[in-house]
């Protein structure tokens, strides 16, 4: 695959996914560079601000398997992964595969399981495998979560531990509309749903394909330094207790070449970097003062932390880095 193609594949998707989804291009831009980036995400934001049905349009954009678990309380990991049960026809055991053998995953609600169900899909997420009972199941390319919660409601809610966090590359808020887009909201929606009507526009072989030439996206000596320089600031930090891991690094150095991607460009650029540096490193860092890890208050760190980094001279982007 070619840049050309490449862009041609992030084009249709991102304008199949605004036939729905009114006046959120940066949010579906960020959405798109984690897919491309093989990464997952984390809608945040409050009730009603379209987060599922954006993680559903998403989802009808691509030709492949899709499944939706609402998490609840009562949810069990088994739920999820899958059980190995016995067939009295055979005598023998059999694996019967859970919701999360699919290429695109929705966690809706993901904060109202339990931890114990939460925990299940750590291994999905980081290493796109599942063990049951000693029993390693592989579960393809390509495999993308995107889980969404409401962070204003606690009643019955489980947080996230950090380990949790940390295996999504993205956190994104959707946020409110303005006056204009919420009028067009309701002309679009006022006499059928649009999402109904949205219909595929790429196959999941051509979306793994775009993954495998995104992690080829060049990335200079000087801004692998510039990106490391980053975490590390945020380790350092008066005002956080525990900073972006290795982890971290590589999330947003993937995260920045699927930006490029959306620009147009097979380089990554230190704009690219601090575009996706807050909603890839703000929800990692825990801060003294704040009681979660997605307090307002690491947002402010990250912008700080920008702002001080030194960025590279404007010559490492003439040879693109090479």
């Amino acid at each position: 695959m070619d840049l050309q193609e490449a862009i041609s594949i992030s084009k249709r998707v991102h304008a199949n996914v605004s036939e729905v989804i009114v006046g959120k291009s940066e949010v579906i831009e960020l959405l798109l560079a984690a897919l491309f980036g093989n990464g997952h995400v984390l809608l945040e934001d409050v009730p009603g601000t379209g987060k599922t049905l954006l993680a559903k349009s998403l989802a009808r954009s691509l030709n492949g398997q899709f499944k939706r678990i609402q998490f609840t309380p009562d949810l069990l990991p088994s739920d999820l992964s899958g059980i190995n049960f016995y067939n009295q026809k055979t005598n023998e055991f059999e694996f019967r595969p859970g919701p999360v053998f699919t290429e695109v995953l929705l966690a809706d609600e993901i904060n109202r399981a339990t931890p114990r169900t939460q925990s299940s899909l750590l291994e999905c997420m980081e290493e796109r495998q599942v063990t049951i009972d000693g029993m390693t199941h592989d579960l393809g390319s390509p495999f993308f979560v995107m889980a969404t919660q409401n962070p204003v409601d606690n009643q019955g809610t489980f947080p996230l531990p950090e380990a949790q966090l940390d295996r999504f590359l993205m956190r994104i808020e959707v946020g409110y509309p303005t006056h204009e887009e919420g009028v067009d909201i309701l002309q679009r929606f006022q006499v059928k749903n649009p999402l109904e009507e949205l219909i595929p526009v790429v196959t999941g072989e051509e979306v793994a394909a775009v993954q495998r030439f995104v992690a080829g996206i060049t990335v200079s000596m000087d801004l692998l330094s510039y990106i490391v320089h980053i975490t590390e600031a945020t380790r350092k930090h008066p005002d956080v207790r525990l900073g972006a891991s290795p982890r971290a690094s590589t999330a947003l150095m993937r995260a920045a070449q699927g930006i490029a991607l959306l620009q147009g460009r097979d380089y990554v650029t230190p704009d690219d970097i601090k575009r996706v540096a807050e909603p890839v490193l703000a929800h990692r860092l825990i801060v003294r003062h704040g009681l979660r890890p997605d307090d307002r208050q690491s947002d402010a760190v990250v912008r700080q932390v920008l702002g001080e980094v030194e960025v590279p001279a404007e010559d490492v982007l003439i040879g693109r880095g090479k």
